[in-house]
């Protein structure tokens, strides 16, 4: 008797899979081999242009101008601290060839002076997008940063030559970061700052 019974939840089975199959088939379709093929390479680069003014503009949705924001604080605040330690190592993949080559030069100076320069990052107050273009084939984003940060640099003898240990002063900042539309580097590079 618990044999039949078994043969019976089967046979249910199969027919409810089937119900299943033969109502998924009706509303998804079949394949007819003329669907277009999608291209394994398409644009995902972002912002999007304009098309109004493809070679100025550029649009960022509110998820990208998120995630840019994020990223560019994260970068500021990297960049920050390792131009005060003097060891840009970490950040090189961040910055373009012009301001590695300024900042590099003004640490040296600053080696060579005999002088130190003491940062604690508090934090960034605001993050806000100034200016976006496509500046032939690269986009161009300028933020303006407003941070809180405890510098000073002191002399080789200790003796404070600028800043405050102990104040906390707010900063403003304009950089412009730049990404390659056709590179697959996710990475935006410095290329400018104004203070």
């Amino acid at each position: 008797m618990n044999n039949s019974f078994e043969y019976i939840d089967i046979i249910l089975l199969a027919m409810i899979a089937g119900f299943i199959f033969l109502r998924l088939r009706g509303i998804l379709g079949r394949k007819s081999g003329f669907e277009e093929k999608v291209p394994t390479n398409f644009e995902t680069n972002f912002p999007k242009e304009k098309t109004a003014n493809p070679n100025k503009e550029m649009v960022f949705d509110d998820t990208e101008k998120k995630n840019f924001i994020t990223g560019a604080k994260i970068a500021y605040e990297n960049i920050i601290t390792s131009f005060s330690t003097g060891n840009l190592r970490n950040v090189k993949q961040l910055l373009d060839k012009k301001i590695y080559d300024q900042f590099e030069e003004a640490i040296k100076d600053r080696s060579n002076n005999g002088q130190t320069s003491e940062t604690t990052f508090i934090g960034i107050s605001s993050a806000e997008i100034k200016s976006h273009e496509n500046n032939k084939g690269f986009l161009e984003v300028t933020v303006n940063f407003v941070s809180e940060i405890i510098s000073c640099v002191k002399d080789k003898n200790n003796n404070i030559l600028s800043g405050d240990p102990k104040k906390i002063k707010k900063v403003f900042d304009t950089w412009k970061f730049s990404k390659n539309i056709k590179s697959t580097n996710p990475n935006w590079l410095l290329i400018d700052t104004e203070s």
